[in-house]
């Protein structure tokens, strides 16, 4: 039997238009989501709609672990771009996830997670690269970044809040809600995990006006060009 992958997505656009490449799947309820059980390009995959922000993610993570037994997770989404050179259309695969709302000093230093002596979880290498290089072929032309990417549970959507994650996490090269909180149960599990993002925005306060239109008209058509790369 072969690897079962997971996709997931954040948003119902991205899902469907990974879900129009699949010719057989079955639709199983659990945890109160709908997971989506097939193949594409003959692999055996579980595609699924994480929600919305870390405790949703982190819930759809652990149902696919436990109760589906994927072999690897693969989350594909937009992400508010925070690197100086990071821009409205560019990809971001991260090499490490943190949680930049966590802080539970003094009792630990600011951002580390408690009782896991770290504030960063690293994504798998062998499927970041396998997820890059679908990247670059499925999407001709457009840059694909590598590095950090940052979580938290609020939308990023004014030029004063992303100065200041550039401030004080200036390796960040993008922001997102759902990610980190993946990796850590992927670390928990010890199932691998990789997440690719296309910057919808600047994290700024253009941030609201340029999203719907962007998943709209280009995040989803990136979502499963870059899934049918990393799968065929």
């Amino acid at each position: 039997m072969g690897r079962r992958t997971a996709i997931v997505a954040a948003m119902q656009e991205e899902l469907q238009a990974v879900l129009d490449l699949m010719p057989d799947e079955t639709r199983q309820v659990a945890a109160g989501r709908e997971f989506f059980v097939g193949h594409l390009h003959g692999r055996e995959v579980v595609v699924v709609l994480s929600r919305i922000g870390k405790v949703a993610a982190a819930t759809t993570a652990a149902v696919l672990i436990e109760r589906f037994a994927v072999d690897e997770i693969v989350f594909t989404g937009v992400a508010g771009g925070l690197g100086p050179d990071v821009e409205v259309g560019h990809v971001v695969v991260a090499d490490a996830f943190l949680q930049h709302d966590i802080d539970a000093s003094p009792l630990f230093p600011r951002y580390e997670v408690p009782l896991y002596g770290t504030s960063t979880f690293a994504a798998d290498k062998p499927l970041s690269d396998r997820l890059a290089q679908a990247a670059a072929k499925a999407l001709p032309g457009v840059r694909v970044h590598r590095g950090l990417v940052v979580s938290g549970d609020r939308f990023v959507a004014t030029s004063s809040e992303s100065r200041a994650l550039q401030a004080a996490l200036p390796e960040a090269l993008a922001v997102d809600m759902e990610g980190a909180a993946i990796a850590q149960v992927c670390h928990d599990c010890g199932v691998p995990f990789a997440a690719v993002r296309t910057v919808s925005d600047r994290a700024d306060d253009a941030a609201h006006l340029d999203f719907a239109t962007f998943l709209r008209d280009v995040a989803s058509r990136h979502s499963a060009a870059i899934v049918q790369a990393l799968l065929g």
